[in-house]
């Protein structure tokens, strides 16, 4: 098995490598350098496996009921407000310009009937 093949296999193993990558914190080629010269159980790799380790052992992957009431407590209610009277506002012009712009369509349909065509030899208003 070839050296890029085992290296395969050693990621297959450790998929919190992902996360590294996906972050950009490093890319696939550097961690097949990393390998490459360390091997797999080398302390080159403690810094990435052992992260993981520690991040997944002292938080759970929901958030416990006292930090979501901690979060809501931090949350200004008057900002809220203010921000959902201004998208209110916001809404109610767009619906009255629209509304006034299908009744003002309607009305020059109507209006256009009655006005009679210019003239074929009237150009620019002449």
């Amino acid at each position: 098995m070839s050296k890029k093949d085992e290296f395969k296999v050693f990621a297959s193993k450790h998929p919190e490598l992902v996360k590294y990558i996906k972050s950009g914190e490093m890319t696939w080629q550097s961690f097949y350098e990393i390998y490459d010269i360390y091997g797999e159980s080398d302390n080159a790799w403690d810094s990435y496996l052992k992260k993981e380790t520690v991040k997944n052992g002292s938080s759970s992957a929901t958030p416990s009921f006292k930090a979501i009431t901690d979060k809501l407590k931090n949350i200004d209610m008057d900002s809220i407000q203010h921000h959902i009277n201004t998208a209110q506002k916001a809404l109610g012009i767009v619906q009255e310009l629209t509304s006034k712009g299908t009744a003002a369509a309607a009305g020059t349909i109507g209006a256009s009937e009655a006005i009679s065509p210019r003239p074929i030899n009237k150009i620019f208003e002449d």
